[in-house]
């Protein structure tokens, strides 16, 4: 049994174009922050680093409050929840183009006149002020410091993903990450799981983010996230046509995933039939062709693999892994791939393998498993659920949850107490309703397309968007517009990361150190505290990337299904109902923090992954929302209200915004 190895393309032949768009698109960024770095003398240190002055306009708000919510999730885990699971996602994201009118009509206003009227920098600054309860806002302030942590770590593992692929064909970067990996081969300072080249990618990414936002504070976040809105939908807009005509239309693409069986996760052993030649190399993301009795068989490695002095390929083990009496030295992890070999847009490299022994064991969907038509119909092919990717209840959850749940995101409210009159608001408001139309839609039915050019990357779906542009462009001729192309996905996780670095460090000088430690700091020392914790903050969220867990969407759904059960309903009380008290407010607030964490925790130890259990099919939002409101509402009725000289100040006269 002979067969054909075909290595999927990983890049186009960039050269040093890439490197040079990249080199170009930093510089841009530090001059924006050193720019922005000029108006913090200008006025109270506090207010301009963390808020910019009180005075976004129009596009400064909504494109730093659309970059912000647009996060490396939109770019990279949403692609492969598409890429995944098929046009059932769309059905998932629908509610995101109205999530503007939500987040932004429900709280903005309300708590740009309260902020102002109490001079607040930070949300937990604001509602310590509201319940004048310090015990409230240091809950608060660990709560936003856990959920951003875990979101800056799938952060920052999206942005190094991204510029791998785009640098990963320049000879420059090829130098350096070799002389990288033999330095930590030889020093032992990464995990041996973990690749070299990403290890280095994640310091120069981290470097550049944690150097700009240090330097500049919000301003200088708010005007590279209107650079960084630009580009991603930039490149969304020209990346759209270009995968249409590439995959023949939109009816061809609908009809070969309809085609479509969902593939299995086995083992494989194979064995080389051309000793005497040069030994390949196997690549992780390799595609074997197998002849196995008259049946063309397909597999796609998804580890890399080595050839022994027999000719047998076995996989590149760790030093545990060698250990375990587990693992099969000799099976090398493989998805087996249901399409027709025509569909495999890649380039032929060698030939002369076979099978040794049946593959096996498999691991099948749980839904969707040896059915046609399951990536164009509800609910959509599933690895880890029962009842399928999303069921009706679930995409009803879903369509209350990105509507709802924008509105409880603390970085959405900060950019609310940051805008300068209701006229901006309304005016941002419509802007980036549009905006979110033009990147969500496209990149459904730019991902769709994907599962026809490049099939069989289920098991590393994270990279299929920087992947995409590499093998579009390279079809077209045309390699250098991907350095182009993938600075929209890597403008979306600068444009999150940086808004989160300045959360967490406001939340420590602001809501730690200036509340329970030294609430009368000199400014000097407030400025040297304020970037020396903005960059030990970002220093922590590089080396908890170093070997991140997979699927970065997941992670990103849960934190932000857990910022809207905790703080949703404790603050929107907080803003409109004068009855509501500290005591309602952190019994909300406790009790729709831990009933996410514990409904993920359960479907995390069911599944294997991270996923939420959802009873009676309901996400964990809804759950937690509902949890969190009648916690509030009880507890508020039960307790003394407010005394009167708070529900004067903040009810008995608003401030014209």
């Amino acid at each position: 049994m002979t067969s054909a190895l075909w290595i999927i393309a990983q890049l186009p032949t960039t050269g040093n174009s890439a490197l040079i768009a990249f080199v170009i698109y930093i510089i841009i960024v530090l001059f924006l922050a050193w720019l922005s770095s000029r108006f913090i003398s200008q006025g109270s240190f506090l207010s301009e680093y963390f808020l910019g002055g009180r005075k976004l306009g129009v596009w400064t708000f909504a494109l730093t409050f659309a970059a912000t919510s647009a996060s490396g999730g939109s770019f990279i885990g949403f692609p492969a929840m598409v890429y995944t699971h098929g046009w059932s996602v769309g059905l998932w994201i629908a509610s995101y183009m109205l999530m503007p009118l939500v987040a932004m009509g429900l709280l903005a206003k309300r708590l740009n006149q309260l902020a102002r009227k109490t001079d607040a920098i930070t949300v937990p600054d604001l509602l310590h002020s509201r319940f004048e309860s310090p015990t409230f806002g240091l809950i608060s302030t660990v709560l936003i410091v856990f959920f951003l942590t875990c979101n800056l770590v799938a952060q920052f593992k999206g942005g190094s993903v991204i510029l791998l692929t785009l640098l990963a064909d320049v000879p420059l970067f090829q130098t350096a990450a070799a002389s990288f990996a033999s330095l930590s081969a030889s020093s032992n300072l990464i995990p041996s799981q973990v690749d070299p080249a990403y290890v280095l990618c994640l310091l120069v990414f981290s470097l550049a983010v944690i150097v700009y936002t240090t330097y500049g504070g919000f301003r200088a976040v708010v005007w590279t996230d209107v650079l960084q809105g630009f580009v991603m939908v930039g490149g969304i807009i020209f990346l759209l046509p270009m995968t249409i005509w590439a995959v023949g239309g939109l009816s061809v693409a609908t009809r070969n995933m309809a085609d479509e069986i969902p593939p299995e996760q086995t083992y494989v052993q194979l064995q080389w039939n051309e000793p005497g030649t040069e030994e390949p190399t196997l690549t992780k993301n390799a595609i074997v062709s197998i002849d196995d009795q008259g049946q063309q068989r397909i597999f796609r490695l998804t580890e890399p693999s080595q050839i022994n002095a027999a000719g047998l390929v076995s996989p590149v083990l760790t030093r545990s892994e060698q250990e375990s009496q587990e693992i099969d030295p000799m099976a090398v992890k493989a998805l087996e791939l249901f399409v027709p070999a025509e569909r495999i847009r890649h380039e032929l490299v060698l030939t002369g393998f076979s099978l040794v022994a049946p593959s096996g064991p498999k691991t099948v969907y749980r839904f969707g498993a040896g059915q046609r038509g399951g990536y164009v119909s509800l609910p959509g092919p599933s690895a880890s659920a029962d009842a399928g990717f999303l069921p009706l209840s679930v995409a009803i959850s879903f369509f209350c949850f990105w509507c709802f749940a924008s509105a409880g995101q603390p970085s959405n409210m900060i950019r609310c107490m940051a805008f300068e009159n209701t006229t901006i608001l309304s005016r941002a408001i419509f802007t980036v309703s549009i905006y979110f139309s033009l990147i969500y839609f496209p990149i459904v039915l730019i991902f769709c397309c994907a599962r026809t050019l490049l099939p069989g990357w289920e098991s590393d779906a994270d990279r299929i968007m920087p992947e995409m542009v590499a093998t579009v462009t390279t079809i077209y001729g045309v390699p250098w517009l991907a350095g182009l192309l993938v600075a929209a996905p890597f403008a979306a996780v600068m444009s999150t990361v940086d808004s989160f670095l300045l959360m967490i460090s406001s939340s420590f000088v602001r809501d730690i150190y200036g509340r329970w430690i030294n609430p009368h700091p000199s400014e000097s020392h407030t400025k040297r505290l304020t970037y020396l914790s903005t960059f030990a903050v970002g220093l922590a969220a590089m080396l908890a990337s170093v070997n991140p867990p997979n699927l970065l969407q997941a992670i990103i759904v849960f934190t932000g299904a857990g910022f809207a059960t905790s703080f949703l309903c404790p603050v929107a009380l907080a803003m409109y109902w004068p009855r509501f008290n500290s005591q309602g407010a952190i019994a909300g607030m406790l009790v729709g923090f831990f009933s996410n964490v514990l409904l993920y925790g359960i479907g995390t130890y069911q599944t294997g992954e991270i996923s939420a259990y959802e009873p009676l099919r309901l996400s964990p939002f809804l759950v937690g929302c509902l949890s969190s409101l009648v916690a509030c509402v009880v507890v508020c009725w039960l307790t003394p209200p407010p005394s009167s000289h708070i529900i004067r100040k903040f009810f008995y006269r608003a401030v014209k915004v």
